[in-house]
């Protein structure tokens, strides 16, 4: 197991460095350039003396072996429209990603397993059929426009909920403000999840309860949940798990809808406006951090196969 662990870290560190070399050569090589040199009231001669200062005159290789070289220092550069450093503002705004990504998929998978474990017992039935035109429905509806729906019932209509941000400015700290803040953008998130793993989670249930294990299990007499629950669920959730590994990553790199719509201070909302401002180093940090959890929630979801499944062996 060690063996593999470190084999998959040596595969991420060759994967983080290709998404380095695409991600540096796409954005420096678009039209436009940072915010800071489109500045109108900017002479040309201030501009290009901006460009010196920042390296954009030199050739491309040589400016990513620079950033390359910083990097492996731990020096991500400073942002061209804050002049932070980029790892504090990486650092800064991804726990909140994690945050708001991490309760939205608990509280999915704490509702979606039950219904599609139930939905598949029940095969053809009225519930069955409830679950899924309601699966239907969170699948097909839009994250923003869900997130908009709530913002005008919740907060401009009946003014329980604050339309965004994560916490009151200028109040002192409050858990229940934070959760007040959190629940919206969280609940959009759960439903859309909800769906996707409830969907997934009732065909592999089906296609587990027609296995001749669990034919056998009701011929010896073995109590129905003892079958549901001990045999049936724990082979069904090894495709449930790769759902769940390609969900993740999806859903910090996605989250920038939501963050946008809720004015979540999340990773999502710091590269767009990342990339419409042109902040290289701010872009390229961000779109590392999406990679490496991209890496650790596929390794995740490998050591978890062999979990629920003892038959699969990683070496």
């Amino acid at each position: 197991m060690s063996a593999y662990i470190v084999r998959r870290a040596l595969q991420a560190v060759v994967l983080l460095f290709i998404v380095s070399i695409v991600t540096f050569g796409l954005i420096h090589t678009a039209p436009g350039g940072p915010a800071l040199l489109q500045n109108p009231d900017l002479s040309r001669v201030q501009i290009e003396r901006f460009r010196a200062q920042l390296g954009l005159n030199d050739p491309l290789p040589l400016q990513y072996l620079r950033w390359l070289r910083g990097v492996v220092r731990g020096d991500f550069g400073r942002s061209y429209n804050t002049v932070e450093p980029v790892l504090g503002l990486v650092a800064g705004r991804l726990p909140n990603t994690l945050i708001l990504t991490g309760i939205g998929l608990c509280l999915s998978l704490l509702a979606a397993i039950p219904l599609g474990v139930a939905s598949a017992t029940r095969r053809n039935s009225a519930f069955d059929r409830i679950v899924a035109g309601f699966t239907f429905l969170g699948v097909s509806t839009p994250v923003f426009w869900s997130g908009i729906v709530l913002i005008v019932v919740c907060s401009v209509k009946l003014k329980i909920l604050p339309a965004g941000g994560m916490y009151t400015i200028g109040a002192a700290y409050s858990l229940a403000d934070r959760v007040r803040h959190l629940l919206m953008p969280v609940f959009v998130l759960a439903v859309a999840n909800l769906a996707e793993v409830t969907r997934y989670t009732r065909s592999a249930m089906i296609d587990a309860l027609g296995e001749e294990y669990v034919r056998t299990a009701h011929a010896k007499g073995v109590p129905a949940s003892a079958v549901i629950f001990r045999h049936a669920l724990r082979n069904a959730l090894v495709p449930v798990i790769t759902i769940i590994g390609v969900y993740l990553p999806r859903a910090v790199s996605g989250a920038a809808i939501t963050e946008t719509v809720f004015s979540w201070p999340g990773m999502g909302q710091l590269a767009v406006q990342s990339a419409a401002t042109r902040d290289y180093p701010v872009v390229l940090a961000a779109t590392l951090a999406v990679a490496l959890v991209v890496v650790c929630s596929s390794l995740i979801a490998d050591l978890a196969y062999g979990y629920f499944d003892p038959r699969i062996r990683l070496g």
